[in-house]
């Protein structure tokens, strides 16, 4: 593939009062944009929950672990794998494996958490029982099998290493750059957090005692975000076939829509869907529309979101018009926008998604 091909996500989603993702202190984040306050998740937070979605949208060898405890997924392979090998002989030879590998992701608390997929823990395993069985010197084995390890550790990686890459500061070698982008969504309004006062009564104290057994507050705020994501199909078309990307493509969007992080959800139930999906395909760049909100939206008891999705479509509309083509293909979801793009509901918009890109690869585009 020789062209850029870019299939860029835009979400406006209103959540009510909530605390989905906070802060070292317990507070909702937020951050200051256009001068005012803003309700924020981040880009950590949802890309977390989209990956727990994953394991629903795809089959588990073809996700990966982000953890520091390979070595510990490698000796359960083995073991899983040969029933007749010592766990200790397992254990020390496995440490052995990924040093050669240049991996520190052992079980020491010391170590960087690694990004593995369930293919490579095979590979891993296979190699290190064969690097056990070699009857060579082990400086002999060294030389002959790094780079294999090296190999075993690269390739077949996960649909979401390709997505969310993987940094190996230990062996910059084992890197994979991110074929998506997902940015911190911010309210495209001003906000101010609350707080919450609360009691507990205790079931079984006795009937005479007065006041409640725990009381406490919690801060939450309530906000109209806009949300932005973006997959860079070049990249997952040098390591997925064309089945596979199209699955991946579909999967990262239909997770970056439907998911929710899950910061006090128990004590909110906040579980919202979107208020408009637009979603473009683009040859040139990927483009934020965040400029929309720069100037806070500003409600006059009718609400945020239909000002919000206004204020999108304006931006969108004066970036086509003055720095950048218009999207070889665009959509829309909800909202009543048909004039601006072609109006599908969701499973359309994915399958369309789906076929869009398969013509564009088959084109050589």
């Amino acid at each position: 593939m020789n062209k850029n091909l870019y299939v860029d996500f835009h979400v406006i989603q209103t959540v009510p009062p909530s605390c989905v993702n906070r802060d070292d202190t317990g507070s909702p984040k937020t951050a200051m944009y256009g001068g005012t306050m803003r309700a924020r998740v981040s880009s950590q937070a949802w890309k977390s929950a989209m990956r727990k979605m994953f394991k629903e949208l795809f089959a588990s060898e073809q996700l990966g672990y982000r953890t520091k405890k390979l070595s510990e997924l490698v000796v359960n392979q083995i073991c899983a794998d040969h029933e007749e090998f010592d766990i200790k002989e397992a254990e020390k030879t496995v440490k052995e494996a990924l040093e050669l590998a240049g991996v520190k992701a052992g079980s020491d608390k010391k170590d960087a958490l690694f990004f593995v997929s369930a293919k490579q823990i095979k590979n891993i395993a296979d190699l290190t029982v064969k690097y056990y069985e070699d009857t060579s010197s082990k400086k002999e084995k060294d030389k002959m099998f790094k780079s294999d390890f090296e190999k075993a550790v690269n390739d077949d990686p996960s649909v979401d290493i390709l997505l969310f890459g993987r940094m190996a500061a230990s062996n910059p070698s084992l890197n994979y750059d991110a074929a998506a982008q997902v940015a911190h969504s911010i309210s495209t309004h001003a906000v101010s957090n609350e707080y919450d006062y609360f009691t507990a009564v205790d079931d079984c104290g006795a009937e005479d005692t007065a006041g409640a057994g725990h009381l406490g507050t919690v801060e939450f705020n309530s906000s109209t975000l806009y949300r932005y994501a973006t997959v860079n199909v070049r990249e997952l078309a040098e390591n997925l076939d064309i089945d596979e990307l199209k699955l991946a493509v579909r999967g990262f969007g239909e997770a970056f829509i439907r998911s929710m992080p899950t910061g006090k959800q128990n004590t909110f139930a906040n579980r919202t869907v979107p208020d408009l999906i637009y979603v473009t395909i683009r040859e040139d760049q990927p483009i934020n529309l965040s400029g929309a909100f720069e100037r806070p939206v500003i409600t006059e008891n009718r609400g945020y979101v239909e000002a919000s999705e206004k204020a999108l479509i304006k931006e969108a509309r004066r970036v086509y018009e003055n720095y950048a083509a218009d999207p070889s293909k665009a959509w829309i979801v909800g909202g009543d926008y048909g004039d601006f793009a072609e109006k599908v509901n969701l499973t359309e918009l994915l399958d369309q998604v789906e076929q869009e890109i398969e013509k564009c690869l088959k084109e050589g585009k």
